[in-house]
């Protein structure tokens, strides 16, 4: 003879929780497994060398010398000294005219424009000019310097001077009379492919629907864009800003073997200020403060970007 028991309800539901509760339990090791290297690699490779670079931004480090062997505390001596210093503010100077020019609106109007033709049925040569446009991309940074470097040479026989010499020109010293216009056109060459990349992806996922019943009001095609695509790429758009003013700020190899910061501090980047203050005059306090301050910028405008892009994160 069986006997049925009734549960209470309220037993039953206290008893539902409990497998999603062991479920849970069981994915953490899948978890930890799958992002434990991942937060390793983070933790090694960018939370301890940015500490350990604040610490000695706070620090008279140096590379020879009495500081060398027994560095110490200086507190913000170090950031008082480079927001004091013309060398330094015109060297965040020169990095926002870099960055402006080459990468806010040269690279995202012509990175924007390419896109553009290469999304329009009626243009021939499509897998011509793509090619063009994505090689640079390819071109180590290095081997892109020596390049250019041989095209804007002062001689006759650069590559520049020889096409001036066929119209009649005389040849002209490029990176001597227009040294940031020379960077700043060689760095909108190299990031062109990627702007042009990131916004036809954008372009691609547009309702194609909009647009027509735009057209259909009498919408022009500049209309069309500023007022249907443009707010519809606004996220892709500042998320390629957010990206290129990072690498942007981050040039170095390409200014160095181009310049090397000059004529006269022409073309001193923040890049190059760093460098030479940490290396050439082996002041790494100094340069890992420089460091810091330039950390601090590209945080901001950053924030700037999200906050317009409407982004949450």
């Amino acid at each position: 003879m069986t006997t049925l028991v009734d549960v209470p309800a309220s037993a039953q539901t206290a008893t539902r929780p409990s497998a999603p509760r062991r479920r849970r339990g069981q994915t953490w090791p899948f978890v930890l497994i799958l992002l434990g290297p991942s937060a390793v690699l983070i933790l090694v490779f960018i939370v301890l060398p940015a500490v350990y670079g604040l610490w000695l931004s706070l620090t008279n480090t140096q590379l020879t010398g009495f500081a060398a062997r027994d560095p110490k505390f200086v507190g913000l001596d170090n950031y008082t000294y480079l927001l004091t210093s013309a060398d330094f503010l015109n060297s965040l100077g020169q990095t926002g005219t870099f960055l402006l020019f080459s990468a806010i609106i040269g690279q995202t109007v012509l990175g924007m424009v390419a896109a553009i033709l290469l999304s329009r049925p009626w243009i021939h040569g499509k897998g011509f000019f793509g090619a063009a446009v994505l090689m640079p991309m390819v071109v180590p940074e290095v081997v892109a310097s020596l390049t250019w470097a041989s095209v804007l040479a002062t001689s006759p026989e650069g590559t520049l001077n020889r096409l001036l010499n066929i119209f009649g020109g005389e040849p002209t010293a490029w990176l001597q009379t227009a040294p940031m216009m020379a960077i700043i056109l060689v760095n909108i060459w190299r990031g062109l492919a990627f702007a042009m990349i990131m916004f036809q992806a954008a372009l691609e996922d547009v309702p194609a629907e909009l647009i027509e019943a735009a057209r259909v009001d009498g919408a022009k095609a500049v209309q069309v864009f500023r007022h249907v695509t443009l707010p519809l790429i606004r996220g892709p758009v500042f998320l390629y800003l957010l990206l290129t003013t990072i690498s942007t700020v981050g040039v170095f190899g390409l200014v160095y073997f181009l310049t090397r910061g000059g004529p006269g501090g022409q073309t001193r980047i923040a890049a190059i200020y760093i460098y030479e203050r940490a290396l050439q005059f082996s002041q790494i306090g100094i340069g890992s403060a420089a460091s810091i301050i330039l950390l601090v910028i590209v945080l901001v405008l950053g924030a700037v970007y999200v906050r317009l892009a409407k982004v949450e994160v």
